[in-house]
């Protein structure tokens, strides 16, 4: 499923429509997040290029894979963490006694008890009432469901494998089971879709109490079977866009903030763990192709889960650190994609110093000039128009 996992060092602010605690109490500089990726699935979605392999691979069990993690996390021990995420892959594939194994051993390793949001991702086929049951009391308040359609016509033609209906079947559950902070991701741009069947899918999970929706376009990536094999009743780009601005609308009205380019939540709800990661915060990511920003560099590691079984704490092959104009750029371009919140340069010149901010603010005030931006003092923001667009603009504030 799509996922908001640990960002790559180069590529996270580029992928702006591919991307999941509150604005009124935005993440404090100290808070540090824990991501871990479970990089197991049932079968591989036709439009997926995130890391993941089919958890009946030889050799690959969920047990050996926990112990590994657990490796890794000794290279990290005694770190405090404010936010979990369990992304993929399928997390929910660790079934509530893998579940209870990974955050036991967690907590014996890392200190969670300042823990404010802890997510779990789940496909709706994986979910039981016993995984739901044993979340909760392994302290995951948080539900982050691949649900991207209800309608089972568009499901299939990506090759997802639950239906509308259980996927509204799961939100009942895990309702009932206690979580009051469910997220589902909705795609945009499915084959066949139209504005009629995105807006039932809307109205549902809206009329299921669902407090947070990740609406992600569809993007064709090079090598997965859906590039490979295109259908012919894929919408346009600039059906797309029409879907993107309809989905806003809706959900705006209907009492979301349109909080973040992709990322849609009602007060209160937006996911705190991503909102780490746009404030520029430090996180730490265990597993392969885990990324991690960490006492002022960023590392990731190898894509390849054999490597990482065989030897979990010699996986680092990319490290970058960034001097502070560069840093003072990313932390720009990521602030930025909080659309109601925006970009505050006074906060940029303390952190960073006035010196290594004079280019940066030169190229976002050309932009304000070309009403790309909006400027408030020293407040910039990316209207909600131009979030479509956001890819060339953010390049242009990287300075590329």
């Amino acid at each position: 499923m799509p996922s908001m996992e640990t960002p790559d060092a180069k590529n996270f602010y580029i992928d702006d429509l591919l991307i999941g605690h509150s604005s009124a109490n935005p993440c404090l500089p100290s808070e540090r997040g824990l991501y871990l990726h479970i990089p197991f699935c049932v079968s591989k979605c036709k439009y997926c290029d995130f890391y993941s392999l089919p958890q009946s691979s030889p050799g690959h069990s969920l047990d050996s894979y926990i112990e590994a993690v657990f490796s890794e996390a000794e290279k990290y021990r005694g770190l405090s963490f404010s936010t979990v995420y369990l992304g993929g892959g399928t997390p929910s594939l660790l079934k509530a006694g893998g579940l209870r194994k990974l955050m036991e051993g967690l907590r014996r390793i890392f200190d969670l008890t300042g823990v404010l949001e802890a997510t779990i991702e789940a496909n709706p086929e994986s979910v039981t009432l016993e995984l739901l049951e044993s979340a909760l009391t392994c302290g995951i308040n948080r539900l982050s469901l691949g649900v991207q359609s209800l309608c089972d016509v568009e499901l299939t033609s990506v090759g997802r494998i639950h239906s509308a209906s259980q996927a509204v079947q799961v939100i009942d559950l895990a309702r009932e089971s206690g979580f009051e902070n469910i997220s589902a991701d909705i795609i945009l741009g499915l084959p066949g879709q139209d504005w009629q069947s995105l807006m039932i899918s809307l109205e549902t999970l809206i009329g299921l109490d669902i407090r947070h929706i990740s609406a992600y376009c569809l993007s064709i990536e090079p090598h997965t079977p859906l590039a490979l094999n295109p259908p012919p009743d894929l919408p346009s780009d600039d059906e797309q866009a029409e879907f993107y601005n309809s989905a806003s609308a809706l959900l705006v009205k209907r009492g979301f903030i349109h909080y973040e380019i992709s990322n849609f939540a009602v007060p209160g709800y937006e996911c705190r763990h991503n909102l780490n990661y746009w404030h520029s915060g430090e996180y730490l990511g265990l597993g392969p192709a885990a990324a991690s920003h960490l006492d002022s560099k960023r590392f990731k590691n190898k894509a390849n889960l054999d490597s990482y079984l065989l030897d979990p704490i010699g996986q680092v092959d990319e490290i970058e650190e960034l001097s502070e104009h560069e840093k003072a750029a990313e932390e720009a371009i990521l602030r930025l994609r909080l659309l109601q919140e925006g970009l505050d340069v006074d906060h940029l010149a303390r952190k960073y110093g006035d010196e290594n901010i004079i280019g940066l603010v030169s190229r976002l005030n050309q932009l304000v000039k070309e009403r790309l931006l909006n400027r408030n003092g020293a407040n910039y923001r990316m209207p909600p128009a131009c979030a479509l667009v956001s890819n060339s603009i953010l390049s242009r504030v990287l300075g590329d």
